[in-house]
């Protein structure tokens, strides 16, 4: 008798991890997502026709590792590239110096699609928003298992009051907020940097030139802020633009405003602590992500979702 499917909430990098263990398994599996296209926060905005990535600025993956693996075949085929493994290092008074560290990857076409290209043979159903998950149903319907890859604080929203899975979850104040802030000049003014980590500033946290990490020198910046900032801006995140545009510009010693802007909410942008388990999974429940491993990545939450989807298929 055929196995009734295993069902993923959420079409990141690790529910689509989870998806692939699964189906190389033999094992049928559903993957739903509430957003328009996958990715997760691996997310990218089109802006003038380009992809611009607005989450996750890049991704590393240690050599020998399943996840370094999938990068090799990923780079062989053009989809992502080697960028840089030199990071600025910046304060409230500009760019101070430089650390050097892993490669970061980047992708021409954005990060999300190559959970796009993960995604492949899979049946992924956009726009679907769910209530309510339990132990061998969702959806109105029954499955072998019910994953949900997506930050703590959102998985717990979805499970019953009396669930063991919830005391093992956050309840969302160990998750910071961010807003990223998409920045378009005219012309690029600036000193060449690939991405910067920015130190003790009240409003920033990092800056990535998109120009740069896409490889068509755009004169595209994005940022991402604190989180007491984000908190501040939550309900209206287009009010961070113009202080955020105002910090760029003093840090970049820019003499010219942007001429195009954007900003995007991230409620749960990354884990202050992380789980010492590879993922969760109790009673026909899991539920995987970047929170789920050594250290928040786009590789940890590949490897949990991996982990997760190979861990169901033995069960």
């Amino acid at each position: 008798m055929e196995k009734s499917p295993v069902l993923i909430v959420g079409a990141g990098i690790s529910g689509i991890a989870c998806a692939q263990a699964l189906r190389s398994a033999g094992r049928p599996v559903r993957v739903v997502d509430r957003g328009r296209v996958p990715g997760g926060r691996m997310a990218s905005r089109s802006v003038g026709g380009r992809p611009v990535d607005i989450g996750a600025a890049y991704f590393t993956a240690k050599p020998g590792t399943p996840f370094a693996a999938v990068v090799d075949d990923w780079v062989e085929r053009g989809l992502a590239r080697p960028w840089t493994d030199t990071v600025a290092v910046a304060n409230d008074s500009g760019i101070t110096g430089s650390t050097t560290g892993p490669m970061r990857y980047a992708a021409a076409k954005g990060l999300r699609s190559l959970v796009e290209d993960l995604a492949q043979g899979i049946d992924v159903e956009q726009g679907i928003t769910l209530e309510h998950v339990s132990p061998g149903e969702a959806l109105g319907e029954s499955c072998s298992t019910v994953v949900l890859a997506m930050p703590d604080p959102q998985a717990r929203r979805l499970l019953d009051a009396s669930s063991p899975l919830r005391e093992k979850l956050d309840h969302g104040s160990g998750w910071a907020p961010s807003i990223a802030v998409g920045l378009e000049f005219s012309t690029r003014s600036w000193k060449r940097f690939h991405t910067a980590f920015v130190n003790e500033h009240p409003v920033l946290t990092s800056l990535a030139d998109d120009g740069d990490r896409r490889g068509d020198g755009r004169p595209v910046l994005v940022a991402q802020t604190t989180a007491p900032f984000a908190q501040e801006h939550l309900d209206e995140p287009d009010g961070a633009i113009e202080p955020v545009s105002t910090a760029v510009r003093r840090l970049l010693s820019l003499p010219d405003a942007p001429v195009n802007s954007f900003a995007h909410r991230w409620t749960f942008a990354r884990p202050e602590s992380q789980h010492s388990e590879p993922f969760l999974l109790v009673d026909g429940l899991g539920v995987c992500g970047d929170a789920w491993g050594e250290r928040s990545s786009v590789s940890t939450a590949w490897a949990s979702g991996d982990a997760l989807g190979r861990a169901i298929a033995q069960s």
